[in-house]
């Protein structure tokens, strides 16, 4: 008879137990909440646009969020289809010669190391503070996606987020990209209401121009994602899916 032991804390490789989720529960996509363009983007040339100095960025898509055992994975973006759409998107931008810059951004959601104000340290605690981690876990947990590191290239950039939801402040970001005289950035990640806006509204104050692909993206639950699109939509960035991304790139 074969006994099967229980996975100890420090054996297992996740922060948290896996769990299994019925990918049921979840919407496979957010193709339908995805809000026609704005009517003063409408005006725009979006083909035009996707031409000039481009970058991609990838931000917060981490094991934590889309393996078994991830601290975020319980909000089921495993099944949700941003990870599918951004590896689309990731293989269209790869192709096309004028995307000079690929960002493979991370967020780290085990903050006790950070520089801390009140407001944060308690922000961070209520995240992880409950979760005995070990330095391996917690490394495991911020780790990019296989199928996203897959796409990593020589010369691309890969580091996390210090701020509290933008890759702007405290980073090389904002340098790497007016060096390579980027105009556009094209956001995919996690999560919309939250790093996708807030990395959104920091490229205008830069003078840049992003663009959002809604259906790589989502936010901590489905039912928060129509407001956030209506808001970034109509203010900050065009929304669009990936398969309108390719058309307009010429790669669909």
């Amino acid at each position: 008879m074969t006994i099967q032991l229980e996975t100890t804390t420090s054996e297992r490789p996740s922060p948290l137990p896996p769990i299994d989720l019925d990918p049921s529960d979840y919407p496979a996509n957010n193709l339908d909440v995805i809000p026609p363009l704005a009517p003063h983007w409408q005006s725009l040339d979006l083909r035009e646009i996707l031409r000039r100095p481009a970058a991609f960025l990838s931000i917060s898509q981490s094991n934590s969020l889309y393996r078994k055992g991830g601290v975020q994975y319980a909000e089921g973006h495993a099944h949700r289809g941003s990870l599918d759409a951004t590896v689309r998107v990731a293989k269209a931008a790869r192709s096309a010669p004028n995307f000079v810059s690929f960002n493979w951004i991370g967020y780290s959601v085990f903050r006790d190391q950070y520089p801390q104000t009140a407001f944060d340290a308690a922000q961070y605690n209520s995240w992880t503070g409950h979760i005995d981690a070990t330095s391996a876990q917690r490394d495991w947990d911020d780790s990019l996606v296989d199928e996203l590191k897959e796409l990593v290239e020589p010369g691309d950039s890969e580091f996390n987020e210090r701020a509290l939801q933008t890759a702007f402040t405290g980073t090389d970001l904002p340098i790497t990209l007016a060096r390579k005289k980027v105009e556009v950035l094209i956001l995919t990640g996690i999560h919309l209401d939250w790093c996708i806006e807030g990395n959104a509204r920091a490229a205008r104050d830069h003078g840049l121009l992003p663009i959002v692909i809604g259906d790589a993206t989502g936010a901590q639950r489905p039912e928060q994602e129509p407001a956030a699109f209506e808001r970034i939509n109509n203010f900050f960035a065009p929304v669009i899916s990936s398969h309108t991304f390719l058309e307009l790139l010429g790669t669909d």
